[in-house]
């Protein structure tokens, strides 16, 4: 691999991301001001609002903050780099790799050719669509694995929620059964907790199958993956005790043991490592704190009760473990581009951003790894919303009910 490049001094006290929480966000009156720049009452106000007619004036406005808040953004970079950079390395518990580095063409290129274009890093990406309806509720979750030689293998799984598989009961009472265990699920087409299975349950599945794909299914070195490497919903089990067994040793052997990996967001909620990314300039990248913050937070916020007490020991050695050899950084791979966040082994982390950016840099205008867009945009078009919706309309037409069961949105468009 392309010799690490030297990295300057430096940087701030940043927190290390925290997982997003459930409950609701609460704004008082002065809150509101200070965010949106006016009242609530004012907002709230109709004869403030602009008729559909006169949108000269919106436009105007829209022009204008924009440009402004551009501005603001120029002046904090500038401050970012140079108050802040300067001390990333020198604070409390900081990784030894802390720093900012300035990669070149020629790391780009060997990175290209050395490893990206002949197969050494596969990347890996999930789909998971629901469809609900009142006799069945059906998921498909769908992962598939790509390189730049090609598609690797897909695989996908669908699971099939009825209210009542128990067959012999007497009429009455498996009509009551039945009764009693819809009215504990949420509304036709929508999500809630009252489910067995939640949106929090599904991403787990998801998010499993697409770390077991990374870990068993490919050959490649480098393994290139969506989202955080230890998500929220594994080091919960998202409610379920047996996702949570199996999400440890999972972890265990990719994060611990493999090392080779990189793991990119799409939408990190992180505005602050955002911020810093957004001073750096193209082809820098910052190596900025470990994993273990976010790695308690979730143990704190995990509510491993009951029987799941049993399983708080391994979850606790695998964070103590983890979070001090997996790191955050953050990278920009062009001019126009935004800055990106990227998880790696401590022991890789220079070669991980590395990989990130070289994939990054060949879609300049978004700056996100290709082959993590191959992967998804492959997934979609196997496993996507429009061909797994059709299929089950095709299943209910030869059942003989083509609309009975299908809700309001779903036929909405028709």
């Amino acid at each position: 691999m392309t010799k690490e490049p030297d990295p300057e001094t430096g940087g701030s006290t940043p927190t290390a991301p925290v997982p997003s929480g459930q409950e609701p966000v609460l704004f008082g009156a002065e809150e509101f001001r200070a965010a949106f720049g006016e009242p609530l009452a004012r907002t709230l106000d109709l004869d403030t609002w602009k008729t559909g007619e006169n949108l000269e004036a919106l436009y105007d406005r829209l022009e204008g903050e924009v440009k402004e808040a551009v501005r603001q953004e120029d002046r904090i970079r500038e401050r970012v780099r140079r108050e802040v950079f300067p001390r990333l390395r020198a604070r409390r518990d900081a990784p030894s790799e802390a720093g900012i580095y300035q990669a070149t063409v020629e790391h780009i290129e060997r990175v290209h050719r050395g490893l990206l274009f002949n197969g050494n890093v596969e990347a890996c990406d999930g789909t998971s669509v629901p469809l609900d309806t009142l006799p069945v509720t059906i998921i498909q979750i769908g992962v598939c694995l790509v390189s730049y030689q090609g598609d690797q293998g897909s695989w996908v799984h669908r699971l099939y929620r009825r209210d009542l598989r128990v067959t012999g009961l007497d009429p009455v009472e498996e009509t009551l059964r039945m009764l009693e265990r819809r009215q504990r699920r949420a509304a036709v087409g929508e999500s809630s907790r009252r489910d067995a299975l939640s949106d929090l349950g599904r991403r787990g599945i998801m998010a499993y199958a697409e770390r077991a794909v990374l870990l068993n299914k490919s050959q490649a070195p480098w393994r290139l993956g969506h989202g955080n490497p230890t998500p929220y919903e594994l080091l919960t089990g998202s409610g379920m005790r047996d996702l949570l067994e199996r999400s440890l040793d999972l972890l265990n052997d990719l994060v611990l043991r493999h090392k080779r990996f990189i793991f990119v967001p799409s939408a990190p909620a992180e505005r602050m490592l955002l911020t810093l990314g957004n001073a750096l300039l193209p082809l820098e990248y910052a190596i900025i704190d470990y994993l273990g913050g976010w790695l308690e937070r979730i143990v704190d916020l995990g509510h491993y009760r009951g029987d799941w007490q049993a399983l708080l020991p391994r979850v606790r050695e695998f964070v103590r473990e983890a979070g001090s050899k997996v790191v955050v950084g953050v990278y920009r791979a062009s001019r126009m581009a935004p800055a990106q966040l990227y998880y790696a082994h401590v022991d890789h982390a220079h070669e991980a951003a590395l990989i990130a950016m070289a994939d990054s840099a060949l879609q300049e205008h978004r700056g996100f790894p290709m082959l993590i867009e191959l992967a998804d945009t492959l997934g979609r078009a196997m496993f996507g919303a429009d061909s797994f919706n059709a299929a089950v309309r095709l299943a209910y037409t030869e059942a003989g009910e083509p609309f009975r069961y299908l809700s309001e949105r779903q036929t909405r468009r028709e």
